[in-house]
């Protein structure tokens, strides 16, 4: 009913909204992107993009079109690959931080899974120090981890901040050490915790140990104490307090991606070019 090059000559003109720049995105001529829009709209039944002498623009039914477009090309994609003999196979052992994975990520390799599906994925979700010791044993082939901004070689997909983050009505006594919920050592976020408040001459103790963001979370929620973590990952019903009780400023964090070198290259391109370039904050 649709047809692909139909479909890409509209999502061109609902991603730049101009009929010019989408004919220069696909090196078509003007008059053919118009004429694919006007035959997808004849086939729709339906006005799709809105457009006069100032602006061009999306009509609901275009809404809904692009969304359809983008799945329709992308199944059309995949069985392109796979029926041509140019579908990417393989086995990827991937390994991401437990907080990540409560981010876009899921969605993402979903995604992933839809267009590659001849590659193997295996996931293992864990703390990033363990998960750069498997990879270096040639236990994972890519690691999705954070480190301290520029700590790492790698491909860094997004950089943050670490945020001191707690309840709302939380109270600290300036007097009293800080409540800190950490994950076991070694950890990033609880070293730097630590380190932090140490150099700022403030006392602390640990009143909660958990190996998960989901106890983390749990922790802070029923008020056992603060803890530290990126700040695009803080929830709704959280607080980022640090400035609130003058907490000291736990340093920057990349979002990166690391490479076993013996591994299948093209499959861990696919995955890292599939990653990067996407902002990843809290999944809703």
């Amino acid at each position: 009913m649709f047809e692909p090059a139909q479909l890409r000559s509209f999502l061109a003109v609902a991603e730049t909204l101009s009929f010019t720049k989408a004919a220069e995105r696909l090196g078509l001529a003007q008059p053919t992107v118009s004429q694919h829009v006007r035959k997808l709209e004849a086939a729709a039944k339906r006005v799709l993009v809105a457009r006069d002498t100032r602006d061009v623009r999306l009509t609901d039914n275009g809404d809904a079109m692009a969304g359809f477009a983008r799945s329709i090309l992308s199944a059309h994609d995949a069985a392109s690959r796979y029926f041509s003999g140019s579908a990417m196979r393989g086995r990827l052992r991937f390994g991401t931080a437990d907080d990540l994975a409560i981010t876009g990520l899921p969605r993402i390799l979903r995604e992933f899974r839809q267009v590659y599906p001849q590659i193997n994925l295996e996931l293992t979700v864990g703390q990033s120090d363990q998960l750069y010791k498997r990879l270096n044993a040639g236990q994972l082939d890519l690691v999705f981890v954070k480190w301290v901004a520029g700590a790492k070689d790698g491909t860094v997909v997004q950089q943050d901040s670490f945020a001191w983050v707690g309840l709302e009505q939380t109270s600290l006594d300036p007097a009293e050490p800080v409540p800190l919920i950490a994950y076991p050592a070694p950890s990033l976020s609880r070293k730097l915790a630590i380190d932090a408040l140490e150099s700022a001459g403030r006392t602390w103790r640990i009143t909660c140990t958990t190996r998960q963001i989901s106890g983390v979370l749990a922790a802070v929620r029923a008020g056992i104490g603060v803890a530290v973590m990126p700040s695009s990952l803080v929830p709704d019903d959280l607080k980022i307090i640090t400035r609130r009780f003058d907490l000291p400023p736990v340093g920057d964090v990349d979002f990166t991606l690391i490479r076993n070198p013996l591994a299948n290259t093209e499959v861990i391109e696919a995955l890292t070019q599939t990653i990067a370039g996407r902002t990843l904050k809290r999944s809703a």
